[in-house]
């Protein structure tokens, strides 16, 4: 069965272009995670594959349109899912950012993991939205942006 979900929409104090560029490049992720997870991951420009409590989840990039979209699907992984990833222009060089995110689960795991999924969304796009603004996501240890992912 396939579940939907879309975030909230956060307004990102960066342009759409370089939000978009940062998230192009797949090898970009590992530069957010802390040193002891990096382990874990590996990517290339256009895949990124970790394990996950046991399981191996990996994601490919499957459509790239210049400034305003990119579009992920799973790669190896135990289900099926898609990720689309929204930069629309907002007003003073600023980005509309949100995620669309599907998934081919069953009853029980739709039931288990459905609101997780769309809680989940909606803190990537608080979490990006503070590091635009200089500010730590809430709840995440502000050391951890020392020279990693800056925008």
């Amino acid at each position: 069965m396939l579940a939907e979900y879309k975030s909230k929409h956060g307004t990102v104090s960066r342009p759409p272009y370089e939000l978009y560029m940062a998230f192009a490049d797949m090898r970009n992720f590992t530069q957010m995670l802390p040193a002891d997870k990096r382990e874990s991951v590996t990517a290339t420009y256009d895949t990124l594959q970790a394990a996950v409590q046991g399981f191996n989840i990996g994601v490919k990039v499957v459509y790239r349109a210049p400034y305003y979209l990119i579009q992920l699907e799973d790669d190896n992984a135990p289900f099926h899912f898609g990720i689309s990833l929204h930069f629309d222009e907002a007003p003073e060089n600023r980005t509309d950012f949100w995620i669309e995110a599907s998934a081919d689960l069953n009853f029980m795991m739709k039931a288990m993991l459905g609101g997780k999924i769309k809680e989940g969304l909606d803190k990537i796009v608080d979490g990006l939205v503070a590091v635009s603004e200089g500010r730590a996501p809430e709840g995440v240890d502000p050391s951890m942006f020392k020279g990693n992912f800056n925008f």
